[in-house]
């Protein structure tokens, strides 16, 4: 099985950036199946039931989100409800949706194996969520009682020692483990223990402004201690970051990274390095 992830996906550019290269990408690459973090999808905060069928359209299988789930709530009620979008899965009891999903994803033989994507939110910085370490131990421990192999954490959080610390105790029983959340990609990509992972894949979306948010306010912020409302641009230099996994039996057997930059049409390739 080889499945693909595509970091926090941020307004109209990071949209158009995967309309126009995704389709092509999955057929050069041969994958099976697409994660997609798009909590920022719509303008940067939050995901409209359009914007969720645009992205679905252009071959993405699952949308994960984070802290910024929430923003379009009357959209994310349905989408929860009707669509295969996830929220953090230790947001507390009684939220509508959950962040858990186990897929049956068809392979090129046509032969059909079960992934289950589990979307968990970190605690530094983040709204108030259930402790992500003792609720993935658990959530992971019950897949595998009920015999699914494949699985694939998005760690949504502020915090790289967070994310880092999951991975820790969780890589034995896990097949791909990705963080989302700075906007900012991490040069770690590693396999270890039969798992993959990258701290930070990093946005999809503006490369030329402030984590993907036109730098003006960013800037007068930083100058004056007087914010704004973000903004993104219309028209920028995009970036589109995936992570892809190879898995076999559970276990990822090879890992890389994709770029994909708007004025280039070389693809920056990055290998996973095996522990």
């Amino acid at each position: 099985m080889r499945i693909a992830f595509i970091g926090d996906i941020v307004g109209r550019p990071g949209r158009k950036i995967i309309k126009e290269n995704l389709p092509k990408l999955k057929e050069q690459f041969e994958i099976d199946f697409v994660i997609a973090n798009g909590e920022n999808a719509s303008h940067g905060f939050g995901l409209t039931i359009k914007n969720c069928d645009e992205l679905l359209k252009c071959g993405i299988d699952c949308i994960t989100g984070g802290n910024h789930t929430f923003d379009k709530k009357k959209d994310m009620y349905v989408l929860l409800d009707t669509k295969p979008v996830l929220r953090p899965d230790n947001y507390p009891d009684g939220v509508i949706g959950s962040g858990l999903r186990v897929f049956d994803v068809k392979q090129k033989d046509e032969s059909v194996e079960k992934l289950a994507v589990l979307n968990l939110m970190g605690q530094f910085g983040m709204p108030t969520c259930e402790n992500p370490f003792n609720w993935g131990t658990k959530a992971i421990e019950n897949l595998q009682n009920d015999g699914i192999k494949n699985i694939f954490v998005d760690f949504h959080a502020e915090a790289t020692s967070e994310k880092r610390t999951a991975f820790m105790m969780f890589k034995e029983k896990i097949s791909g483990f990705c963080g989302t959340h700075t906007h900012v990609g991490t040069d770690d990509l590693q396999i270890v223990d039969g798992c993959a992972y990258l701290t930070d894949i990093g946005l999809t979306g503006c490369r030329d402004n402030v984590i993907g948010i036109d730098k003006k306010i960013p800037i007068e912020k930083a100058v004056t201690g007087i914010g704004g409302h973000f903004e993104v641009p219309n028209a920028c230099k995009a970036i589109l970051q995936i992570m892809v996994i190879d898995i076999e039996d559970g276990k990822a057997t090879n890992s890389f990274k994709i770029k994909k930059l708007c004025d280039r049409a070389d693809l920056v390739i990055t290998e996973a390095w095996n522990d």
